[in-house]
This record gives structure tokens, sequence and C-alpha cells, in this order.
């Protein structure tokens, strides 16, 4: 099949094949009137939140007569920000289930080193379509080196279409080893200079669009101390974030120590890695130290309750890590380690899976969640920060208005806070907002022929 081709203006971008894209102008709403809204410490009921050019610019008193989307019996949050996801993987779910850690990516690995733009546009299309359906406007697309740069072209049309906002890593290593003990796939690594000139022209063409291209690190294994020196130049340089798996199990400090005498930490502050525009990734095999260490550098860290228990890889230090003042966000991880980009299902692991750990029932309530969810790592990434998690006047109209009535697994509701975060499901989010533009109703994209989406995606099962 041909590739996609991306011109000099990303938005005519083809994949031939697949056209899911609709062409009916979505809604951009001047208000979303008389609901009860999450300011971060509290609900507010019979509120009109005022929208103009893709920015809150007030939060009011319900005034009668107001135009605008109906908000009356609904509840209103910021949309969540999902902190590492890998998009190419929801055309692989269930690849490699019941695998440890390393063997699992060996599988994962023969599907990435075959993928193609077309399963690359569907792939990013379904993955970023299903987390908007459990309320997440903006995510952490961390792709896995890849040398083609028509994969990369057809994962922004993709991201483009569905209208979802992305941090888009671009994959990065210089440490060959086809084993991943001690390096990267090789058939996917470039020369450094090339990945550099390639993000380059990212840079370029998603200009003004709600993606910004970022560095996507497989892990601390995969880049020599001159290729992490040479990364985090180039991320500084245009400003850049960078994303980073870190101890996801112990094979990372143990791959370290063996090879360069010091634990996977120590082997990034030694090459001046770690700074805060820095996300890493898992963080589950971190020692008190390496805590101290990443809350001194202000890196941040991404935690991925289920895809962490999937693997079998074990529990993050999350409440050591708060208490240490590191910036946690919450994330999914890819559909073939999470198998659902369910936002909604992640809050409640993160706090089902402290309460457990640490026997303490009130571990991670609701407020605490949610403000993981909505800005935890919000300042790393360089996404507008939201105090609390609250809907907060002066930032993107990135919004998700849920109504509980439409799953009645959920009922009755006597906190809303509570329900959201013991019974909440993709079915309550009705509507989602990205930049003011409605880009879901009534559960629906405004923007992708969903049948299309379904039966493509079908045609591609064994």
């Amino acid at each position: 099949m041909s590739s996609g081709v991306l011109s000099s203006d990303h938005r005519c971008l083809t994949v031939p094949g697949v056209t899911l894209a609709l062409s009916r102008p979505t809604p951009h709403p001047s208000a979303i009137v008389d609901v009860t809204v999450w300011d971060g410490s509290g609900w507010r009921a019979h509120q009109d939140v005022l929208l103009d050019q893709g920015t809150v610019t007030g939060v009011r008193d319900h005034v009668p007569g107001t135009d605008g989307l109906d908000g009356s019996g609904a509840h209103l949050l910021p949309g969540f920000v999902n902190t590492h996801t890998h998009l190419q993987q929801a055309t692989c779910r269930g690849v490699g289930e019941g695998q440890p850690l390393l063997a699992w990516l060996l599988s994962v690995g023969e599907h990435m080193a075959d993928v193609t733009p077309r399963r690359a546009y569907l792939a990013a299309v379904a993955g970023a379509l299903e987390g908007l359906r459990s309320g997440t406007t903006a995510l952490v697309e961390h792709m896995w080196p890849h040398p083609s740069e028509e994969i990369h072209d057809a994962v922004v049309r993709g991201l483009e279409d569905v209208g979802v906002r992305a941090l888009l890593g671009r994959g990065v290593a210089d440490r060959p080893d086809p084993t991943r003990r001690w390096g990267f796939d090789p058939r996917l690594m470039q020369p450094l200079d090339d990945v550099f000139e390639h993000v380059q022209r990212l840079i370029s063409r998603t200009k003004g669009s709600r993606i910004t291209p970022a560095l996507a690190v497989p892990n601390p294994r995969s880049l020599t101390p001159e290729g992490m020196k040479a990364v985090q130049a180039f991320a500084v340089e245009h400003d850049l974030r960078i994303s980073l798996h870190l101890l996801e199990t112990s094979t990372d400090d143990d791959m370290c120590r063996q090879h360069a005498g010091v634990g996977a930490v120590q082997y990034l502050t030694d090459s001046g890695f770690l700074t805060e525009r820095v996300l890493t990734v898992h963080g589950v095999a971190l020692s008190p130290d390496d805590i101290a260490t990443l809350a001194a550098t202000g890196a941040a860290v991404s935690h991925n309750p289920l895809s962490n228990l999937r693997l079998g890889s074990g529990v993050a230090p999350v409440l050591d890590l708060l208490a240490a003042g590191v910036p946690v966000g919450l994330g999914v991880d890819g559909a073939a380690s999470n198998d659902r980009q369910d936002m909604l299902e992640t809050f409640r692991m993160a706090a089902y899976l402290q309460r457990g750990w640490h026997r303490r029932a009130d571990a991670l309530g609701f407020s605490d969640v949610v403000a993981l969810a909505v800005d935890g790592a919000n300042g790393v990434l360089g996404l507008p920060r939201r105090a609390g998690g609250g809907v907060t006047v002066g930032t993107p109209a990135d919004l998700t208005l849920v109504r509980f009535e439409r799953d009645l697994g959920c009922l009755p509701v006597t906190d809303p806070g509570a329900a959201l975060l013991t019974t909440g499901s993709p079915r309550i989010v009705e509507t989602v907002l990205v930049d003011g533009e409605v880009v879901l109703a009534d559960g629906r994209s405004t923007r992708i022929d969903e049948d299309q989406l379904v039966h493509r995606l079908a045609a591609l099962g064994g």
C-alpha cells in the first residue's frame, strides 16, 4: 500500500484507502449553561461557563436566557490529561498477554516494526477517540523510534482528524541491541541528526495546530551518555519536552549497574538528562534516593496503574512521590498493556491500588485523583495549570461534561465526586470540548465516521 503524503500544510495529508473524517462543521458554543461545575475545591451548581476563542472567559451564577450548550442536570470538569500512551498499540490488543516485560516488549516490537501508514492512522484515530470518550482532551503520545516519516505523518493526520490536543513524542535512541536489554531494536533506529532534522520538520508542520512535537526515549538503556547530552541540548534549543520510560521494573537498574556501574537514575543524572522538561514514565522501582533526585531536578512521573498491574510490574510509590514534591500525572499506557484508553478506569485504579498497598481507605480521594488527572504534570509538559484540577478562567476550553443518568450503575448520586471515582465509565461522558470546539456530542465523535472506523478496525483482526 502506498504511504501517506504530507504537504507543507499538515492538514493536506492523505492516507490512501482511509477516509474517516466527516466534512460537517462542528459547534463552538459561547457558553455552557446552568451546569454544576467542579472548581477545584467543590461543586458549584447552576453556573454559566463562558467561552470565547477557545478559552474559558468566565464562570458566573446562571442567568436565565443565556444562549449556549445546555448543561442543566450535568456536571462539568476540565478535560483529563493522559500523560502516557502508545496509540499504535490500538491495533495489537492482546499481543504478548501473560508475558513478562522484556518478552512482551519483543512481541509488541514485531508489530511496531511491521506498522504501515494505514495501520498507524487507524490506530491513532481509534486510540485518541477512545480516550475522548472517557473525557481525555489531551494526551502524551510516546511513539517508538521509527525511520519512516510517513508513519509519523499518518499519526499526525489521525490526531488532527479526531481533534484532541497532543504532545507527539518522536522516538529517539542511539544504542542498538536486538534483545532490548542494553539498547533498542536496530531496525527502527536512525542517526540522531536525522531524527533531529525530522523533529524540526514536525515543528514546522504542526505549528498552529493542537499538536506539539516532543521527544520520546524508550528507556535509559537506549541512549548513550553522548546521546543523552545531545537529546537534552536539542530539547532545550527547541523548547521541547521529553518522555522517558524509567524503572517500570528493576531491569533499568540491573542493566545500568551491569554496563555503567551505577543505577538508572544516577546514569541519567551523570549526563545532566533529568530536568524540569522530562516526564518519566512508570517509576515502579524508584528508590527513596531516586525520588529525592527527581524532586531536586524537577522531573515529573506519569503513573500508569493498570499497565503496571497487567504486566506484573508492581506498584509505583505515588504517595512518596507526592510527599517529596515530585509532580505526578496519570497515564493510561498503550492498548497492548492496558487494553483500554479509559481514563475513568485509570482514576479508580490509581486510588484503589494505593489504598490497598498502604492499607488506607482515605488515600487518594476524588479531589486528589482529579488533580492528578487534570493538572498533575502540566507544568513539566508545558500545558496550562489548573489549580486543584478545577475549571479555571483564562485556560483553554478543554472540558468534559458528564451525565450520570446515562449509566444506571452510577445512580443514585449522593456525591458527584465519589460517583465519578467509584462508578464513572465512558457511558456518562456526553460532551467533550477541545479548544472550545465540541469534538464529542452525545458520546459520539463530531469529526470521525465511527461506523467506518469500526468496519476498518474489525477488518484488521485475525
